[in-house]
C-alpha cells in the first residue's frame, strides 16, 4: 500500500459522502432555519468520514458500482452525525469543541443540539427508504441494519453502558462489550449494508466481512484510546470534558499501552486475515484497516 493510494480512497469516500449529506440534509434558508442550520453545521463540518469510506471499500470489494450504496454512506454518516451531538451534550460528555471548532450546543443551544440529533437520525432512515434505485426488499433490510446497531442493541446501549460503568471498575470484557455496541455496532453495520445491497453475494463471503468489520470496529476503539493517552485528544479537536473528570475506563488503562497496541495490531491482523481470499478488489479494505492501527489522530 502507498500513502498515496489510500489517501486517493479517502478522498473518494469523503467526496461521495460529503455530496450525498448535501443532497440529503435540508438548505439552511429552509423553514425552520435555525434547526436545518444547526443540522448542516454538524453533518457537513471536517471528519474522516471513516465509516462511509468503508462502505464504499466493501463496494468495491464485492464488485459494486459505488452509486449504489451512496445512501447507506449517507445514512451512516447522519448517524454518526447525531451521536456525536448528543455525546457532547452537557448530561453526557459535556464537550465544548468537536473537530477543531465549537460543538452543536455551544454554537447554537442546548435544545437546538437535541432537536439536531433527532432530526439527524430520522433523515437517515429516510434516506433509505426513499432511495428507489435500491429494490424495496434491501432498503427494508438496510434500515433493520441501522436501527438495530443504532439503538438500545446497538451504540445508545454501548452509551448507556459507558455511562453506567462510571460507577464501577470496568474490567476487559466490560470495556470489550461497551465497545463493540458503542462504536463497533455502526462499523459494522456499513459493512453488512454495502453486502445487503448484492443479493447474490455468497454468505460465507457477508460472513468474512462482517468478522472484519467486527475486529477492525474493536481495533478502532482501543486505537482512540491510545491516542488518548499519548496526548493527542487536543489534535481531533475534542476536549476531555467528563473522561478526564471521571477516569473512565481505557484499553491502556486496563491492558498497558504496550499490550493495548499489540490487541489492536492482532485485531487488525484477524480482519486482514478474513479477506485472504478476496481478491485486488479488497485492497482498499486492506488500506482502511492498516490506516485505523496506525493513524496519529
Amino acid at each position: 500500500m502507498s500513502e498515496a493510494q489510500l489517501r486517493e480512497f479517502l478522498n473518494l469516500g469523503q467526496g461521495r459522502c460529503q455530496a450525498a449529506l448535501e443532497r440529503s440534509l435540508p438548505a439552511a434558508d429552509i423553514h425552520p432555519a435555525r434547526l436545518h442550520s444547526a443540522m448542516r453545521y454538524a453533518a457537513l463540518g471536517a471528519g474522516k468520514r471513516i465509516r462511509p469510506t468503508l462502505i464504499y471499500a466493501t463496494a468495491r470489494a464485492i464488485d459494486l458500482d459505488p452509486q449504489v450504496v451512496d445512501s447507506a454512506a449517507c445514512a451512516v454518516e447522519l448517524i454518526h452525525a447525531y451521536s456525536l451531538v448528543h455525546d457532547d451534550l452537557p448530561a453526557m460528555d459535556d464537550d465544548d469543541l468537536r473537530r477543531g471548532r465549537l460543538t452543536c450546543h455551544k454554537a447554537f443551544d442546548e435544545a437546538t443540539a437535541i432537536l439536531v440529533g433527532d432530526a439527524l437520525q430520522t433523515l437517515a432512515f429516510q434516506v433509505l427508504a426513499l432511495d428507489e434505485a435500491l429494490p424495496a426488499a434491501v432498503r427494508v433490510a438496510m434500515v433493520a441494519t441501522l436501527a438495530r446497531a443504532s439503538g438500545s442493541r446497538g451504540m445508545a446501549g454501548g452509551q448507556a453502558m459507558d455511562l453506567a460503568a462510571e460507577s464501577q471498575a470496568p474490567d476487559l470484557a466490560m470495556l470489550e462489550a461497551i465497545h463493540i455496541h458503542k462504536t463497533g455496532a455502526l462499523i459494522r453495520a456499513g459493512v453488512r449494508m454495502a453486502t445487503l445491497a448484492k443479493p447474490d453475494l455468497a454468505p460465507q463471503v457477508a460472513e468474512r466481512l462482517d468478522r472484519y468489520a467486527k475486529c477492525l470496529g474493536l481495533a478502532f476503539q482501543i486505537r482512540d484510546d491510545i491516542l488518548d493517552v499519548e496526548g493527542d485528544a487536543a489534535v481531533i479537536g475534542k476536549t476531555s470534558g467528563k473522561d478526564q473528570a471521571q477516569e473512565k475506563a481505557t484499553y491502556p488503562a486496563l491492558m498497558g499501552l504496550g499490550p493495548a497496541r499489540e490487541a489492536a495490531e492482532g485485531l487488525i491482523g484477524e480482519a486482514l486475515g478474513c479477506l485472504a481470499d478476496l481478491g485486488p478488489g479488497a485492497d482498499p479494505l486492506r488500506w482502511v484497516a492498516d490506516y485505523m492501527v496506525r493513524r496519529e489522530r
